[in-house]
Protein backbone atom coordinates (compact mmCIF):
# COMPACT_ATOMS: atom_id res chain seq x y z
CA UNK A 1 0.00 0.00 0.00
CA UNK A 2 1.26 3.46 -0.90
CA UNK A 3 0.32 6.69 0.85
CA UNK A 4 0.31 9.51 -1.70
CA UNK A 5 -0.06 13.26 -1.17
CA UNK A 6 -0.94 15.78 -3.91
CA UNK A 7 -1.46 19.49 -3.19
CA UNK A 8 -2.12 22.79 -5.00
CA UNK A 9 -3.43 21.64 -8.39
CA UNK A 10 -5.01 25.04 -9.14
CA UNK A 11 -7.11 24.09 -12.14
CA UNK A 12 -4.21 22.49 -14.02
CA UNK A 13 -6.13 19.47 -15.25
CA UNK A 14 -3.55 18.25 -17.77
CA UNK A 15 -0.75 18.30 -15.19
CA UNK A 16 -2.97 16.39 -12.76
CA UNK A 17 -3.72 13.74 -15.38
CA UNK A 18 -0.04 13.35 -16.27
CA UNK A 19 0.94 13.03 -12.62
CA UNK A 20 -1.74 10.42 -11.92
CA UNK A 21 -0.65 8.49 -15.00
CA UNK A 22 2.94 8.55 -13.75
CA UNK A 23 1.87 7.38 -10.28
CA UNK A 24 -0.48 4.68 -11.65
CA UNK A 25 -2.61 4.36 -8.48
CA UNK A 26 -3.57 0.85 -7.38
CA UNK A 27 -6.56 -0.39 -5.41
CA UNK A 28 -4.81 -0.44 -2.04
CA UNK A 29 -3.19 2.98 -2.41
CA UNK A 30 -4.49 6.04 -0.56
CA UNK A 31 -4.27 9.45 -2.22
CA UNK A 32 -4.60 12.48 0.04
CA UNK A 33 -5.61 15.47 -2.07
CA UNK A 34 -4.43 18.39 0.05
CA UNK A 35 -6.47 21.35 -1.18
CA UNK A 36 -6.31 24.22 -3.67
CA UNK A 37 -7.99 22.32 -6.48
CA UNK A 38 -9.43 25.51 -7.96
CA UNK A 39 -8.43 28.97 -9.25
CA UNK A 40 -5.71 30.25 -11.61
CA UNK A 41 -5.73 27.38 -14.13
CA UNK A 42 -8.53 27.10 -16.69
CA UNK A 43 -10.03 23.75 -15.70
CA UNK A 44 -11.06 23.79 -12.04
CA UNK A 45 -14.30 21.92 -12.70
CA UNK A 46 -12.47 19.19 -14.61
CA UNK A 47 -9.93 18.89 -11.79
CA UNK A 48 -12.66 18.37 -9.19
CA UNK A 49 -14.48 15.85 -11.40
CA UNK A 50 -11.19 13.97 -11.91
CA UNK A 51 -10.22 13.72 -8.26
CA UNK A 52 -13.76 12.64 -7.32
CA UNK A 53 -13.59 9.92 -9.98
CA UNK A 54 -10.37 8.59 -8.45
CA UNK A 55 -12.51 7.03 -5.70
CA UNK A 56 -13.32 4.30 -8.22
CA UNK A 57 -9.63 3.38 -8.44
CA UNK A 58 -8.20 3.75 -4.93
CA UNK A 59 -8.85 5.21 -1.48
CA UNK A 60 -9.14 9.01 -1.58
CA UNK A 61 -9.09 11.70 1.10
CA UNK A 62 -9.95 15.32 0.29
CA UNK A 63 -8.65 18.22 2.38
CA UNK A 64 -9.64 21.88 2.27
CA UNK A 65 -7.20 24.48 0.95
CA UNK A 66 -7.07 28.24 1.24
CA UNK A 67 -8.73 28.76 -2.14
CA UNK A 68 -11.67 26.49 -1.28
CA UNK A 69 -11.98 28.26 2.08
CA UNK A 70 -12.10 31.66 0.36
CA UNK A 71 -14.64 30.42 -2.20
CA UNK A 72 -16.93 28.99 0.47
CA UNK A 73 -16.85 32.22 2.48
CA UNK A 74 -16.92 34.66 -0.45
CA UNK A 75 -20.73 35.10 -0.58
CA UNK A 76 -20.96 36.35 3.01
CA UNK A 77 -17.58 37.85 3.80
CA UNK A 78 -16.10 40.83 1.97
CA UNK A 79 -12.50 39.89 2.77
CA UNK A 80 -12.77 36.35 1.43
CA UNK A 81 -14.76 37.58 -1.54
CA UNK A 82 -11.80 39.84 -2.34
CA UNK A 83 -9.33 36.97 -1.90
CA UNK A 84 -11.31 34.63 -4.13
CA UNK A 85 -11.65 37.02 -7.05
CA UNK A 86 -8.13 38.41 -6.79
CA UNK A 87 -6.36 35.04 -6.64
CA UNK A 88 -7.75 33.38 -9.73
CA UNK A 89 -11.42 32.95 -8.90
CA UNK A 90 -12.45 34.36 -12.25
CA UNK A 91 -10.94 31.30 -13.93
CA UNK A 92 -12.93 29.03 -11.60
CA UNK A 93 -16.21 30.84 -12.25
CA UNK A 94 -15.56 30.60 -15.99
CA UNK A 95 -14.81 26.88 -15.70
CA UNK A 96 -18.17 26.29 -14.00
CA UNK A 97 -20.11 28.75 -16.14
CA UNK A 98 -20.73 31.13 -13.22
CA UNK A 99 -19.83 31.56 -9.56
CA UNK A 100 -23.28 30.25 -8.54
CA UNK A 101 -22.72 27.05 -10.52
CA UNK A 102 -19.71 26.06 -8.42
CA UNK A 103 -21.87 24.98 -5.51
CA UNK A 104 -24.73 23.83 -7.70
CA UNK A 105 -22.38 21.32 -9.30
CA UNK A 106 -20.04 20.34 -6.46
CA UNK A 107 -21.61 21.45 -3.15
CA UNK A 108 -21.40 17.99 -1.61
CA UNK A 109 -17.70 17.80 -2.42
CA UNK A 110 -16.74 21.27 -1.18
CA UNK A 111 -18.82 20.95 1.99
CA UNK A 112 -17.21 17.61 2.88
CA UNK A 113 -13.55 18.69 2.75
CA UNK A 114 -11.54 17.75 5.86
CA UNK A 115 -9.02 19.98 7.69
CA UNK A 116 -6.30 17.31 7.95
CA UNK A 117 -5.65 13.58 7.72
CA UNK A 118 -3.49 11.36 9.92
CA UNK A 119 -2.10 8.03 8.77
CA UNK A 120 0.69 6.12 10.50
CA UNK A 121 3.32 8.70 11.50
CA UNK A 122 2.19 11.35 9.00
CA UNK A 123 -0.21 14.27 9.20
CA UNK A 124 -1.38 15.75 5.89
CA UNK A 125 -2.66 19.33 5.87
CA UNK A 126 -2.91 22.18 3.39
CA UNK A 127 -0.81 24.92 5.01
CA UNK A 128 0.32 23.82 8.47
CA UNK A 129 -0.36 24.20 12.18
CA UNK A 130 0.25 26.91 14.74
CA UNK A 131 3.11 25.64 16.87
CA UNK A 132 2.43 25.41 20.60
CA UNK A 133 -1.32 24.83 20.27
CA UNK A 134 -2.77 21.31 20.67
CA UNK A 135 -4.12 19.78 17.46
CA UNK A 136 -7.72 19.73 18.71
CA UNK A 137 -7.53 23.47 19.46
CA UNK A 138 -6.14 24.54 16.08
CA UNK A 139 -7.97 27.18 14.05
CA UNK A 140 -9.07 26.19 10.54
CA UNK A 141 -7.91 29.56 9.16
CA UNK A 142 -4.38 28.73 10.35
CA UNK A 143 -4.61 25.24 8.89
CA UNK A 144 -5.27 26.62 5.40
CA UNK A 145 -3.39 29.96 5.47
CA UNK A 146 -0.40 29.79 7.85
CA UNK A 147 3.06 30.17 6.30
CA UNK A 148 6.37 31.18 7.91
CA UNK A 149 5.11 30.82 11.50
CA UNK A 150 4.86 27.12 10.73
CA UNK A 151 7.47 26.20 8.17
CA UNK A 152 10.32 28.27 9.64
CA UNK A 153 10.07 26.64 13.07
CA UNK A 154 10.51 23.09 14.26
CA UNK A 155 7.26 21.71 15.65
CA UNK A 156 6.63 19.25 18.50
CA UNK A 157 3.65 17.35 17.09
CA UNK A 158 4.09 13.56 17.07
CA UNK A 159 3.86 13.37 13.27
CA UNK A 160 5.88 14.27 10.22
CA UNK A 161 3.69 16.93 8.60
CA UNK A 162 3.12 16.89 4.83
CA UNK A 163 1.85 20.25 3.56
CA UNK A 164 1.55 22.54 0.55
CA UNK A 165 0.32 26.14 0.19
CA UNK A 166 3.75 27.80 0.12
CA UNK A 167 5.47 27.17 -3.18
CA UNK A 168 9.12 26.29 -3.65
CA UNK A 169 11.13 25.24 -6.70
CA UNK A 170 11.35 21.69 -5.35
CA UNK A 171 9.99 19.78 -2.34
CA UNK A 172 11.29 21.13 0.95
CA UNK A 173 12.40 18.21 3.11
CA UNK A 174 13.04 18.66 6.81
CA UNK A 175 13.10 16.21 9.69
CA UNK A 176 9.68 17.27 10.97
CA UNK A 177 7.90 18.43 7.81
CA UNK A 178 7.82 18.26 4.01
CA UNK A 179 6.32 20.85 1.64
CA UNK A 180 5.28 19.53 -1.78
CA UNK A 181 3.91 22.71 -3.42
CA UNK A 182 6.15 23.38 -6.43
CA UNK A 183 4.14 26.28 -7.88
CA UNK A 184 1.67 24.47 -10.15
CA UNK A 185 -0.88 26.98 -11.43
CA UNK A 186 1.10 29.96 -10.23
CA UNK A 187 4.00 29.64 -12.66
CA UNK A 188 3.50 28.50 -16.25
CA UNK A 189 6.13 25.77 -16.36
CA UNK A 190 5.92 24.66 -12.73
CA UNK A 191 5.13 20.96 -12.29
CA UNK A 192 2.56 19.35 -10.02
CA UNK A 193 4.38 17.25 -7.42
CA UNK A 194 3.33 14.25 -5.33
CA UNK A 195 4.93 12.59 -2.35
CA UNK A 196 4.76 8.80 -2.35
CA UNK A 197 5.31 6.99 0.96
CA UNK A 198 5.85 3.25 0.82
CA UNK A 199 7.43 1.05 3.49
CA UNK A 200 8.49 4.17 5.41
CA UNK A 201 10.36 5.46 2.36
CA UNK A 202 9.50 8.88 0.95
CA UNK A 203 9.98 9.70 -2.70
CA UNK A 204 8.65 12.34 -5.08
CA UNK A 205 7.13 12.31 -8.52
CA UNK A 206 5.90 15.18 -10.66
CA UNK A 207 3.91 15.84 -13.81
CA UNK A 208 7.09 16.25 -15.85
CA UNK A 209 8.56 12.85 -14.95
Amino acid sequence: MRLIGISDIHGEYEKLCRLLENISPQKNDTIVFMGDYIDRGAKSREVVDKIISMQDICNCVYLIGSHEYAMLHAPNDEYYNYLFWNYGGDATAKSYGSFENIMKVHADFFNSLKPYYIKDNYLFIHAGLRIGIPLEQQNLVDMVYIRSEFYNKKHNFPFKIIFGHTEFDKPQIRNDKICIDTGCGKYKNAPLTAIIIENSTEKFMNSDD
